[in-house]
């Protein structure tokens, strides 16, 4: 089965820094197979016959904080998953949007309801975002890092870890 696995605040501002040789070597010593990284991002792609997309986020935040020395979020997606998520954007149907301004981010688990309720999106305006399961789209007309819609302010309000 195919998997990505997506780590938190890794290679950001001289933090945590895994070189991505490094980390692809490591899913390789655990037995993982098709190991692909992205960029420096910490975004691996990996095959593996383990099936509990849990299980292997426990694997890999104990490996990571071995062999690395430090604790990050992890999550593992599966690619199916990805598919779905990918073919449920709201946002890439609307011509008026720049593709090239939507933004994905992944979240631990299913949000409270409480708790997305509290977010006042027209407070943040221009920038909207649209929660789908554990998936929150983010449409930033300005770009990522103009908005206040960052991966600290739905980790802050949802209460999860997002990446």
């Amino acid at each position: 089965m195919t998997f990505i696995s997506l780590l938190r605040g890794i290679n950001v501002g001289g933090h945590n820094q895994i070189k991505m040789e490094a980390l692809r070597q490591m899913y390789t010593e655990l037995g993982y197979t098709g190991v692909q990284s992205y960029i420096q991002s910490g975004n691996v792609v990996f095959d593996t016959t383990e099936n509990d997309t849990l299980t292997l986020k426990e694997i890999l935040s104990k490996k990571i904080q071995e062999k690395f020395g430090f604790k990050v979020g992890v999550l593992v997606v599966t690619a199916v998953e990805l598919k779905n998520v990918m073919n449920n954007n709201p946002y890439h149907t609307d011509s008026l949007k720049d593709p090239s301004k939507i933004f994905l981010t992944f979240l631990s688990k299913i949000p409270e309801k409480s708790l997305l309720a509290a977010i006042q999106p027209e407070l943040y305006a221009p920038d909207e975002f649209f929660l789908f399961e554990k998936v929150i789209y983010n449409y930033c007309p300005h770009g990522y890092s103009n908005t206040k819609l960052t991966n600290i302010f739905f980790e802050n309000k949802l209460k999860v870890i997002a990446t």
